[in-house]
């Protein structure tokens, strides 16, 4: 009987269209984890992906313009490009600058409205608030020193982890081994940039100066580098085992970077690329059916796509 239930309420669903738009996103593991979530909730909706070096490739193409397209996701290149193609965009989206998310509704006229939003915030927000919120909410009422979030990168990822700060609760500090980056996102997120992450309270601009200056302490690292980076953090942010970091790292392949690595090693807890993959997923899966994600589902495929292998390992 469930079966042809099932059965019958596949014929009534209509087929929606999503996919994933982006250029050299073949390690992409999006299609798997959508598709999945579909299947396990018993939608028939299909999810493809869309590698194409131009958004105007994807927005005169067949699937953007099909009437079964019920939106997509959107990463590099495409985050930016992708907002003029746009009706209407979320208040996180505007403040971010970029977009990830494409959901497709209907007015009441029945016209196609294109929105845009941004879950990569969430990706990064809710492990994190799981994991310092609680601290974070007693050291505003304790009134101690000022609590900080460690920015490094200045892309369009970074500009999506300032927000999330923000939200945490958290003052920002930026580094970028391009400062003026650095300076972009200080000015229009607010917070400061460090010339380096040095610990010498005499050099001024350094880290080690911003804190001591203000009588804070850094709660959270999110790294945006890219892998090829190869970025760890200086020795002496990790010296007080009182006082680690929670370090998030938006790279999810390889699972271990070598700031996470070196991070794990001295006790801190982290948030991995994987784990804010399968959470800004689940919110989009949310906006774009309007149920509740099969998170365990999403998380498996994840995590069976970016766990590494023996030979990894060795």
């Amino acid at each position: 009987a469930e079966i042809m239930a099932g059965k019958l309420l596949m014929k009534q669903l209509a087929v929606e269209r999503y996919g994933i738009l982006g250029h050299n996103i073949a390690y992409s593991v999006s299609p798997e984890m959508q598709g999945s979530a579909f299947a396990a909730v018993k939608l028939p909706h299909t999810y493809t992906r869309c590698d194409v070096e131009t958004v105007e490739e994807f927005v005169e193409g067949p699937i953007w313009n099909d009437d079964d397209f019920g939106g997509c996701s959107v990463t590099i290149p495409h985050k930016q490009n992708i907002i003029p193609h746009l009706d209407v965009l979320t208040d996180a989206a505007k403040e971010i600058g970029s977009v990830n998310t494409v959901i497709v509704k209907k007015d009441k006229k029945g016209t196609r409205v294109l929105i845009g939003d941004n879950t990569d915030w969430k990706g990064m927000y809710n492990p994190l608030q799981r994991l310092v919120g609680d601290d974070v909410a007693k050291g505003k009422k304790e009134g101690g020193g000022k609590q900080y979030a460690l920015i490094l990168g200045g892309g369009g990822t970074a500009r999506a982890a300032a927000y999330t700060a923000a939200k945490l609760g958290l003052e920002r500090i930026y580094w970028n081994r391009t400062p003026e980056k650095a300076a972009d996102l200080a000015k229009e997120f607010g917070g400061i940039v460090a010339g380096n992450l040095g610990n010498n309270a005499e050099v001024e601009g350094s880290l080690g100066a911003i804190l001591a200056q203000e009588e804070g302490d850094v709660k959270v690292v999110i790294s945006t580098l890219p892998k090829a980076a190869e970025f760890t953090l200086p020795e002496w942010m990790l010296a007080d085992a009182a006082s680690l970091p929670v370090v998030l790292d938006v790279n999810y392949k390889p699972y271990n970077t070598p700031l996470l690595l070196q991070v794990v090693e001295k006790g801190c807890n982290v948030v991995r690329g994987s784990e804010m993959l399968w959470e800004q997923g689940a919110g989009q899966f949310e906006l774009w059916t309007g149920r509740t994600a099969p998170y365990g589902v999403m998380k498996k495929v994840v995590l069976e796509n970016c766990l590494p292998g023996e030979e990894e390992e060795k």
